[in-house]
């Protein structure tokens, strides 16, 4: 199902359209992977980029730009403009590829770019800035959906909603750079001819990623375990309850935390990466402002990229679901009472695991053809973190500069790490927390201990 959002005083909606293949694409029906089938990868990544502009720009010639780019991106891509059906034999998801569409939309919103330098003020106040929410993939809706916002500053917003199913942030925003190189091409019609096209090798081939016969069980996987619930950890995350918070880790900031971890432990400062230390002071400042039971068990589920893990690799251009859940594992205690560089260690270790029998494991453990249930990630005592800062989102450039900002269309309970304009080696956490846990939490965020 596909529902619009109400227009509400901050967004009105000028257009909603279907954006169709620009040439003749197949039709035919697409096998989805394991992967990109299973229960847990069925919402819709939504990405919110700032653009500042100046009043004078030519919104009719920019709105024009964008849909053929879109519609032109869609042939190599066709498969975005088609529809998600289960399949008969409940083995999987496929996609029916009848050139469909994609949904645009432009509206205009009271809302400045300095409205995005900061947290929004509950989860859902950007959500009309991508009025087609996508609620049920598999019955029928658009997997893209594209809105382009006029701000009351003259400046801009893109929000892009991609089917998880189809793809993964690295497919995604593969996508998106082919896209903005269309638009930006077509810019000035008087030489859009003699300018070279992109010339995209998106790879389907969603067969590498299907389970394997007698993959046999060798690594602990506990993304997939039930803890027992100590907390009342469920309600304690209703969306009316959570607060977004963003904070930014600056060069300097990151530099501090890695050299206390190095200073605390036996791991040299080469030996971990921005997202090691980051991630696990995120995740302990998490844990302090919630004031969990001592035996309650947390864990810290990241998706890592498994293109080069698999034996063969995957090919360039795949642009699938390559991903799988690494577990970091603890309880509130051993978290909460040992220092930063425990809970960077558990991350790193959780990294090291990931291998190609792993990802067989995996591939097995979620297919929904599997002769057992189809595993999901348990939510008890979770806190899930997507990295979007390395997936090259600040460079999305179609015809108006590179973005300001790059955030969540929805901040909630799941943090996001997103880049930093200019500042390629700071970062941004955008995540929300129980209201009662903010100012804890901001507290935490902030101490170096």
């Amino acid at each position: 199902m596909i529902n619009m959002v109400n227009s509400s005083s901050n967004v009105q909606v000028k257009e909603a359209v279907f954006i169709t293949p620009s040439d003749p694409t197949p039709s035919h029906v697409l096998k989805l992977s394991a992967i990109d089938s299973q229960l847990f990868l069925r919402f819709t990544i939504e990405y919110l980029l700032i653009y500042r502009l100046g009043r004078a720009s030519d919104k009719r010639a920019i709105v024009a730009r964008v849909k053929d780019a879109l519609a032109r991106a869609l042939v190599p891509y066709y498969p975005l403009a088609g529809r998600v059906r289960a399949r008969v034999d409940g083995s999987c998801l496929e996609v029916v590829c009848r050139g469909q569409g994609a949904v645009f939309v432009e509206s205009s919103g009271e809302y400045s770019v300095a409205d995005f330098e900061k947290a929004p003020r509950y989860v859902s106040e950007w959500r009309n800035l991508l009025a087609f929410e996508v609620t049920e993939v598999v019955k029928g809706a658009p997997l893209l959906v594209m809105q382009l916002t006029w701000l009351s500053d003259g400046s801009a917003a893109l929000s892009v909603g991609f089917s998880h199913c189809i793809c993964d942030g690295i497919g995604s925003v593969e996508f998106l750079k082919y896209f903005s190189q269309l638009a930006v091409a077509c810019q000035y019609d008087a030489t859009a001819e003699l300018k070279p096209k992109p010339k995209p090798k998106p790879v389907w081939d969603r067969y590498l990623l299907d389970p394997t016969p007698c993959t046999l069980q060798t690594s602990h996987h506990p993304e997939f375990t039930r803890v027992t619930d100590f907390s009342n950890f469920s309600t304690r995350f209703n969306p009316d309850q959570l607060t977004p918070t963003a904070t930014t880790f600056h060069e300097w900031r990151v530099n501090e935390l890695k050299t206390l971890v190095a200073s605390t432990s036996q791991l040299s400062i080469s030996s971990f990466t921005t997202f090691d230390v980051v991630s696990a002071h995120i995740w302990r400042s998490w844990a302090r402002a919630l004031n969990f039971p001592p035996q309650q068990t947390l864990k810290l589920l990241f998706s890592i990229n498994i293109r080069n893990r698999v034996k063969p690799s995957l090919p360039n251009g795949y642009y699938g679901n390559a991903i799988v859940l690494g577990c970091a594992l603890t309880t509130a205690r051993q978290l909460t009472e040992n220092g930063l560089s425990y809970a960077t260690e558990l991350i790193i270790e959780a990294k090291n695991q990931v291998d190609d029998n792993f990802v067989r494991e995996v591939v097995d453990s979620v297919s929904l053809s599997s002769t057992r249930a189809s595993q999901v990630p348990d939510s008890v005592g979770v806190l899930i973190l997507s990295q979007w800062s390395k997936l090259g989102l600040e460079n999305v450039d179609f015809g108006l500069g590179r973005p300001v900002q790059v955030c969540p269309v929805c901040t909630d309970k799941y943090c996001i790490l997103v880049p930093v304009q200019d500042h390629s080696r700071s970062i941004k956490s955008m995540l929300a927390v129980p209201t009662e846990a903010v100012g804890r939490y901001e507290q935490q965020i902030k101490a170096l201990e």
